[in-house]
Order: structure tokens, then sequence, then C-alpha cells
């Protein structure tokens, strides 16, 4: 009986691997990962290769054709990573090969360390080249003139609503919304190593962050003064050189300027997100999982917001947002930007569409694009 037991001992302490041994195999598997990627940084080459060979002008960054990837990623998982840390892995992935075919420019509301350069890295990866502008009609204005490939604005705040600016600037532009993202949005308190912390009697911000922040404010600091400046980078860039002032930012601003973060996720709404949105000159076809962006000009007449709205209801669609804004210089007329689920090539879309244009002054389709992945 002794004999026996030993040798299941023996037996069970053989089967158990070593730490040399996992290190051997982890070797292994990195190995065949790093030539798996070689192999797809090639192909991507000769993608690049063929485009240039068949197509006049060239699109290498196809946002359908990424999202149909992403979303291929996340179901085929069986961990142990979750689906999104996967899907996060392959963006970088894709980025770096992108970045092989044809360098991707991408202009975004900077500067350096905002939330809208963190929603253009979550995006397009870090493999993009990020152009910092100092407004969102610059933003426009890069994309517009080939500056920049494409453009990342904000749009949307779950806490505070529509960001006007962005709206506005569609009503001029000819440009296409060709993808959205979404970041969760968490705010901190950030000092410079000068800053005297018993002493702030000035907070720089968004005016966006100060709304966000507004709550948890009144109660930490109910007498600081509360500036509103171009961006929370730009709040974190001016604190270096005051000893009594403090900027509410993310942690990319912390680490881009040096700062320390004295208070982290002050935000008043644990959800905060924002929404934003991809902007180029193409169009882009069908996903799979699409939205579409409108924007609509009224007749003033009785009815008329009603006469807009009937159709989606009768070919069933669901519309996600609907926004107003002054239609300028004319005085008390107004446009709708308009959110809805489906591509504009989709039956149904298609059918909506046609039936609301003879109703109104102008039915423009700013874009149909693919559904946040990430």
């Amino acid at each position: 009986m002794t004999s026996t037991s030993d040798d299941q001992s023996q037996t069970s302490a053989q089967a158990i691997p070593t730490l040399a041994d996992l290190r051997d195999q982890i070797d292994h598997v990195d190995q065949h990962i790093h030539r798996l990627l070689n192999q797809r940084a090639r192909l991507a080459e000769q993608v690049a290769h063929a485009k240039q060979a068949t197509e006049a002008n060239p699109v290498f960054y196809r946002p359908e054709r990424e999202a149909q990837v992403l979303r291929a990623v996340m179901a085929r998982n069986t961990g142990p990573l979750g689906d999104e840390t996967v899907a996060r892995l392959f963006r970088e992935i894709m980025s770096a090969c992108l970045a092989l075919e044809a360098p991707q420019t991408i202009a975004f509301l900077g500067p350096a360390g905002t939330f809208t350069q963190a929603a253009a890295l979550k995006h397009f990866g870090h493999s993009a080249v990020c152009a910092p502008q100092a407004t969102i009609d610059e933003v426009f204005r890069e994309v517009e003139a080939g500056s920049a490939h494409y453009g990342v604005v904000p749009v949307e705040n779950s806490s505070e609503g529509v960001v006007n600016h962005t709206l506005d600037c569609f009503l001029a532009s000819s440009l296409h919304v060709m993808g959205e993202v979404e970041l969760r949005i968490h705010h901190n308190l950030l000092v410079a190593e000068t800053t005297r912390k018993e002493s702030i009697t000035r907070i720089y911000s968004h005016q966006q962050s100060l709304a966000q922040c507004r709550k948890w404010l009144d109660a930490h600091y109910p007498n600081a003064e509360r500036v509103a400046v171009s961006s929370n980078a730009e709040a974190a860039r001016r604190i270096k050189t005051e000893w009594h002032s403090a900027a509410i930012a993310g942690e990319s601003a912390a680490e881009q300027y040096g700062l320390e973060m004295l208070h982290r996720n002050i935000e008043d709404n644990p959800s905060n997100t924002t929404r934003f949105l991809i902007i180029g000159r193409d169009a882009v076809p069908v996903s799979g999982d699409d939205k579409t962006s409108l924007l609509v000009a009224a007749h003033d007449r009785a009815g008329a917001l009603l006469e807009i709205l009937q159709p989606f209801a009768q070919h069933q669609i669901s519309l996600t947002s609907i926004e107003t804004r002054p239609a300028l210089p004319d005085k008390w007329a107004y446009v709708f930007f308009i959110d809805l689920k489906g591509h504009q090539a989709d039956p149904a879309v298609a059918a909506a569409l046609a039936e609301i244009r003879p109703q109104v002054k102008e039915l423009r389709v700013l874009g149909s694009y693919p559904r946040a992945v990430l």
C-alpha cells in the first residue's frame, strides 16, 4: 500500500509543471504570436499595394471593416481575458498595421491631454498621428482642407447634454460622420508641486467639466472661483505657474503636465460618459450594426415635427436622439439633428427618408456609421 501511494505522489508531482516549464511555454507562445503578428503586418502591406494598384484615390481606413473585426473578436472570445480587453489588444494591432499601409493623421480638440485625445486614441489606436487643434472649428477646417485625414470632436455628455458648438459646425460643413466612440469620463482635482493645497482659491477647467463636478465643488471648495477655459488640458497647463490654483482634468492631463491628483473621480455622476464623433470626407458602407445622423430643416408650420417623425414610426425605426438648433441667420427658424438606429442603405431607413424629403426644406444625411464597439 505504501509503495502504491508513493507512486501516485510521484506521478502527481511530475504532472505539475514547474515555474521554469511555464515560462518556457510562455516563451514558445510569444514566439508564435510574434510570427503571426508579422504575418498579419505583411498582409496589411499587400492590401495597401493592392489598393494603390486598383484605386485612383485609395481609402485605407475602413471603419465598417474595423467594427466587424472587433465585434468578431468579442464574439469568439472565451476568456480568461475579458471581451473589451481582447478587443483593445486587436485595436492596437489594427492601428499598427494601418500605419504600415498609410499613417493616419487625426485632428482633435487639444491641447495634448484632453479627453478628446483619449477618445481619438481609443478609436484609432496609438499608432495614429494625433494633431491637437485649439477649437472644434479648427478640427473641422483641418479635415476639410485635407491637412488631417479624420477629426474627433465631442458631441454629447450623459450629464450635461449636447455640445452645441459641434452641431453648429455641421451646418456649414460638408464633412461626414464616419464613426462614434464613447468614453467614460473621470474627473480629478489636480495640483502642481508649487500649489499650496490649503490655499486653493481658483479652479480651472472646461465649462462642461465644471458643470459635471458642480455638487462636489459646492461641498469641498464652495468659495473657490471657478474659471472656464478652452479645455481641461489648458487648465492643467495654467496651474503650473499659479500657487493658489487647481485644475479639473483627466489622468492623461496629469501625466502630460506632471501634476498630482489631489482628489480622484470627483464627477457628480459615476456613469459620466461623453460621446465623440469621427468626422471625415468619405461615406461609410454598411457594417451590420449602424447608426445614422441627420440634419433636417423643417418648414415653419403647425405639425412640421410630426410630419418628420411619423415615417420613422411607421417603418419601425428607433430614434436615439433629437436636438434643435437655430437656423442662422433666419429669425425663429430651427433645424433638427436626429440620430437613429440603422444605415441609410437599409430599406426601411431609405423608405422613411424618401417620405420625409418632400415635407421639409432640407434633409441632409450627415453620415451612416458603425455603432460604437468599445
